[in-house]
Formats: structure tokens, sequence, C-alpha cells
């Protein structure tokens, strides 16, 4: 599950050679960051619908930007004492027994939902730093 942007290669080479490399790894990092914000922002909202003890919302964590494939990432994952992480994708898939639980789909929802206020964010963010 990702978000494609079209163009966003040909747009990070002309900052890179106006700004220079790490110059455009920052910017990048801070636009990443903020973004990721709106998307957590909606995904905590998805998941107030069929919470139970919040455990779930309280644990999800964002990551610092790092190198995937060659990709600038940050990735939006579970990490607490309740280790929560187990169970996500049994909400977000169903099991055999259990097709159906009340919070699938919620992953989903929550990234079509916040699309287009991530590219948002994004074009904000490399304004802001230009």
């Amino acid at each position: 599950m990702s978000v494609k942007i079209h163009g966003e290669k040909a747009v990070m080479a002309e900052l890179e050679k106006r700004l220079g490399r790490w110059k455009t790894q920052q910017l990048s990092d801070k636009a990443l960051k903020q973004g990721a914000q709106v998307f957590i922002k909606e995904l905590k909202s998805q998941f107030q619908s069929f919470k139970d003890t919040g455990a779930s919302i309280e644990e999800m964590t964002i990551s610092d930007p790092l190198w995937v494939s060659g990709v600038r990432t940050i990735k939006i994952h579970w990490r607490g004492p309740k280790d929560r992480y187990r169970i996500i994708h049994l909400n977000e898939f169903g099991t055999v027994q259990h097709p159906s639980p009340r919070g699938k789909g919620a992953i989903v929802r929550a990234m079509r939902n916040a699309e287009s206020a991530y590219r948002s964010a994004i074009k904000k963010a490399i304004k802001e730093g230009l």
C-alpha cells in the first residue's frame, strides 16, 4: 500500500541541481514527515470507529526517514508495550473464522481519504523550504 506521485523524480532532480543533494534530502525528509502526520491523523480517525482499549491508536508510530530500494521513505508501524503490531493485519484483512472484523479495511480507507491532503502537505512543505 503506497501512494504514487507522478513527476516527483523530475522535481527532485531539479531541486537537487539548484539546492544540492544534502539540502534536497532535508527538504524531502521534512515534507515526508509532514505528509506522515496528515496520514496518521486520518488513520487514527479510522481506528476510532472500532476501538476497544485504544491501544492500537496509542501504538501508532512514525519512523524516521530512511532509504528503501533507493527511495526516501517513512514507515507507519505499531510499536508499544501491548504489541498491537501482531494483530493489526488481522483487523485489516480478517481471518478464516472471522472474515469481516469491524476494522476491516481501515488502513486502506485512511490511505484513500488522506491522499489529497497528503499531497497538499508535501507541496506545502516543499514550497516553504524553497
